[in-house]
């Protein structure tokens, strides 16, 4: 169990708060896209992007074109994100409706990876944290791939996580209320694999595609 720093330790709901490093790493496993906040002159943004996670450090993944990837050499203070939504929790009330949710914080210093192996063992982990077994059956990046492509490290050293599991909680008064209370689970699923129109002959469906999933 980690000892959550201050700017770390959840506030609002505390008993939903999570600091077990394990659990951390099972959150961030399950998800691929997380939202990476950082400051640029004042200015705040927030951006979509695919992650991966090898032991402890985390690899965020962008083009160098990137408004914050061209500050990454000097290293970008940043805070990233990532939740998986388990459920929409319908409560008797307005006010009690809620969702159960898993979610992971993560606060430090990003740096950009410089060195080609480096980055080359970082897209590695990235493409296998998103789809393992793709990286040996597709194309290796080239030269100038790697030059277009920066990818962050960002070490798990400061986090958080919030999990929010169960049914609804109601005031008692509501429990009398005459509607439907309950849970309406969600899950990412796969659907079938569409093979792509060009796609050579004689080549079959690879198993790690057919059986797609993020548990």
């Amino acid at each position: 169990m980690s000892h959550p720093s201050a700017r770390t330790r959840v506030v609002r709901e505390p008993q939903r708060a999570v600091y077990d490093r394990a659990t951390i790493y099972e959150i961030l496993d399950e998800g691929f896209i997380c939202h990476v906040g950082f400051a640029i002159d004042g200015q705040p943004y927030v951006i979509p992007t695919s992650y991966g996670r090898k032991d402890d450090m985390l690899y965020i993944h962008g083009s160098a074109a990137s408004r914050m990837l061209r500050h990454a050499n000097s290293g970008v203070p940043v805070c990233v994100t990532v939740t998986l939504l388990d459920g929409l929790v319908l409560a008797r009330s307005i006010f009690n409706h809620s969702m159960n949710y898993r979610s992971v914080v993560v606060l430090g210093t990003a740096f950009a990876i410089e060195g080609v192996d480096e980055k080359l063992a970082a897209l590695h982990a990235l493409s296998e944290h998103i789809l393992s077994g793709r990286w040996k059956d597709a194309r290796q990046p080239n030269e100038q791939e790697l030059k277009a492509t920066t990818v962050l490290r960002l070490p798990i050293e400061e986090f958080s996580a919030k999990v929010r599991q169960g049914q609804p909680v109601d005031d008692e008064e509501d429990y009398s209320f005459s509607t439907w209370a309950g849970v309406i689970p969600l899950d990412m699923v796969a659907a079938t694999p569409l093979s792509d129109s060009r796609l050579l002959e004689g080549i079959s469906l690879p198993e790690y595609a057919k059986k797609y999933s993020r548990k």
